[in-house]
């Protein structure tokens, strides 16, 4: 069974079956209905289907005997557990046949355990004991599982008792790492398994892993990462002096176990903000300290006593000012100066401010380049990167950071977000990311979950300046950290600047309160990697046994289709200058009139968790999609997406398919790596898989160039449904 990971069904009926082993449904964790009725089984181990989540098991018809091993059918029975008791039981004893739930074995029960703490307080770097006691008939075995603790070594000491089997875990050298992990004792015998977990609840100083350097984003902001246990309190110093909580500076702390990130957030900063700031973490095991330099703006001007009287009740400690003795004569000589350069200055200001509302006024609709002009109020900002300029007029001291203001017209300046982007030499967007209010937002109901967060069903109102309401799916973001926040942040300003008959729609996003939401266009029929599993001859097999809604497969015109417009789209995102990375069927979504657009709502990586390989323990690769060169090296290129598209191609025409089903992820790489290529789909035509080829050359320079793959595509596409039917 090892080969079938994704097998879900499983029908074994009258065929003579004497014997399962215990593990050999270990690779098959999407089992929900398995029936072996009518066999001749005469026991079956509860180690089968520890890790399933059944729903239905049947197993009437066999010829069990009556004995320990299959206690635990009777324990489920009596409890009614996968629908059991719908079902006609029987074992036999010394020739007779009784009903199961009549079987009565004496000294065969479900073990028992315990420990001697629920929950193990220790100090970092000390040692800890905790003992787990297993008991039953037939007497358990008693085991402590430990994977993926940081503390130096572990000790296990066995202890035997009559009906007692107890086992001491000893943690040497405890690391704080392991703060909010679980250690879990297990006892099993022949009837079936207990268990129960130890969390450790570790005490440890604060410790600083990172302080950086301010970064903007909506705000300046400088990002810090604290960790300790208790959560130490924060204390920020600039310049050696407490820095006082005021209007435009706050701090923002997202906790999760014993990990604190955030922002010291400062709304417009001047060069008064320049300098250093040291963070202090402190909780009652110790104290941790870290510094660093912030630069914000250049000093415009000369300091002065005067100013820094007015700043300092701002609560800001800046430099004392270095005063200079002068002479009578030179001070005289200085005035006359400064008076000239005052009257100089004031004349040239009015030139420039007639100049600029003469052609600034001009250039809110004719002017181009790398600006947004944005008309509306200043709640309409959005979240994208935004550079000031520094141009500023007597009319700009209420634009914020984000606007250059020119007479009367106020402009946003956007930067190019430059997400998974080849080169430099992108234009500026000429977008900006819309606001949509959550009171116009009503959720319907949830179509899935992934590791970005959950994506709902929803109706969107004052979306459409013709339609009162109309269906979104919007994707809330279920991780408040940082980190994801910012990652939110990017994909809005890239989402906002790709507009595409092909590429899915992307709306706005939803940023009072939590969670932060994205608003999509809906895509009735979802994702096409199912949709192409539905509508392919295995669909009875893959929609639970549920008849279809559809007139037979999918045809060679409908599949060419699906192919052209999903080539259109890649020829879009290259002319862009973007990498997707991720492109597969599972990232297409489907909508009515067989219209497909690509897509990805960061969903795919639970989904389909199958189609991904874990490296180094966080990141999941789709390595069935990807060429040597993105494998080996990392290397993502417009020509690794030509050779995804593909692998796209060769989905299509097995219905959905998965890559290389057959092998290992290992046996995938190795197989990659050393020039092999999947086979020719039964269904695909020779020039169908000639492209496949094409794309599928292993150095990049040689692949087919997308422009080339979408007109031989449109040209298939127009070709007679007679010549097609003899393609096929």
């Amino acid at each position: 069974m090892e080969l079938y990971t994704g097998i879900q069904n499983l029908t074994i009926m009258n065929c003579g079956l004497r014997s399962i082993q215990p593990r050999a449904f270990s690779k098959n964790p999407h089992l929900h209905y398995i029936n072996l009725s009518g066999n001749r089984l005469t026991t079956l181990s509860w180690q089968l289907f520890q890790h399933l989540e059944l729903s239905k098991l049947i197993i009437e018809n066999n010829q069990f005997t009556c004995n320990c091993a299959i206690r635990w059918i009777q324990i489920a029975y009596l409890k009614n557990e996968a629908s059991l008791r719908e079902q006609n039981l029987y074992c036999t004893t010394r020739g007779h046949k009784i009903s199961l739930h009549r079987m009565n074995i004496s000294q065969c029960d479900m073990p028992e355990v315990s420990v001697s703490h629920s929950s193990l307080e220790v100090h970092e770097g000390d040692n800890a004991v905790v003992t787990c006691n297993g008991s039953g008939s037939p007497l358990p075995d008693v085991d402590w599982t430990v994977s993926h603790l940081h503390s130096i070594s572990t000790h296990q000491t066995n202890v035997n008792w009559t009906n007692v089997h107890s086992i001491n875990l000893t943690l040497v050298n405890v690391s704080g790492e392991d703060n909010g992990s679980n250690v879990t004792c297990i006892a099993e015998n022949i009837v079936g398994m207990t268990k129960t977990t130890v969390s450790l609840n570790i005490y440890y100083p604060p410790r600083i892993l990172s302080l950086r350097e301010p970064v903007v984003h909506l705000e300046h902001c400088i990002e810090f990462t604290v960790r300790g246990n208790p959560y130490p309190i924060l204390t920020w110093y600039h310049n050696n002096q407490p820095l006082r909580p005021v209007d435009f500076i706050r701090q923002e702390v997202y906790k999760q176990d014993t990990l604190m990130e955030g922002c010291l957030l400062f709304n417009k900063p001047t060069h008064y903000y320049n300098g250093n700031y040291t963070l202090i973490a402190r909780n009652k095991f110790g104290i941790a300290t870290q510094t660093v330099y912030a630069h914000f703006l250049e000093q415009p001007y000369p300091e002065n006593t005067d100013y820094f009287v007015s700043v300092a009740d701002l609560g800001i400690s800046p430099t004392p000012p270095i005063s200079v003795t002068h002479k009578p004569e030179e001070d005289t000589f200085g005035v006359s100066i400064a008076v000239g350069l005052a009257a100089f200055a004031c004349v040239l200001l009015v030139v420039l401010f007639i100049v600029i509302n003469k052609y600034g006024r001009r250039s809110k609709f004719g002017m181009k380049g790398p600006v947004a002009v944005i008309s509306g109020e200043e709640d309409s900002a959005s979240p994208l990167h935004h550079i000031n300029h520094g141009i500023t007029t007597p009319n700009s001291l209420d634009a914020g950071p984000d606007t250059v203001v020119i007479g009367m017209t106020r402009i946003p300046v956007i930067e190019n977000p430059q997400y998974f982007r080849q080169g430099h030499n992108c234009h500026k967007p000429d977008t900006y990311v819309q606001y949509i209010k959550r009171r116009d937002i009503v959720l319907k109901r949830e179509l899935g979950e992934g590791a970005f967060g959950k994506v709902f069903l929803a109706e969107c109102y004052n979306l459409s300046p013709t339609k009162d309401k109309m269906l979104v799916a919007v994707k809330a973001l279920k991780d408040p950290t940082l980190a994801a926040r910012k990652d939110f942040q990017r994909e809005a300003e890239l989402l906002t600047n790709l507009q595409h008959d092909h590429i899915v729609k992307f709306y706005g996003v939803c940023g009072d309160g939590d969670p932060l939401i994205m608003v999509f266009e809906y895509m009735k029929h979802g994702d096409l990697n199912k949709f192409l599993r539905a509508h392919g001859p295995d669909a009875m097999i893959l929609v639970d046994g549920q008849p279809r809604q559809t007139k037979g497969d999918l045809g060679l015109s409908q599949m060419l289709h699906i192919a052209t417009q999903i080539a259109s789209g890649m020829v879009y995102l290259a002319s862009q200058h973007f990498v997707h990375r991720d492109l597969a069927t599972r990232n297409c979504l489907v909508g009515a009139n067989l219209l497909v657009k690509i897509g990805d709502f960061g969903m795919s990586r639970d989904v389909y968790s199958t189609d991904y390989y874990r490296v180094g323990g966080h990141t999941m690769l789709p390595i069935r999609w990807m060429p040597p060169e993105s494998i080996m090296y990392r290397k993502f290129t417009t020509e690794s997406d030509v050779w995804s598209f593909g692998v796209i191609l060769w989905e299509i025409f097995t219905y959905g398919k998965q890559p290389w089903f057959q092998l290992s992820n290992t046996e995938v790489i190795e197989c990659i790596t050393q020039g092999r290529v999947l086979e020719r789909p039964r269904v695909a035509p020779k020039e169908i898989y000639d492209i496949m080829l094409g794309c599928w050359q292993r150095e990049p320079q040689l692949r087919l160039n997308i422009k080339e793959i979408f007109k031989i595509l449109q040209a298939l596409g127009k070709a007679s449904p007679i010549y097609l039917d003899i393609l096929g």
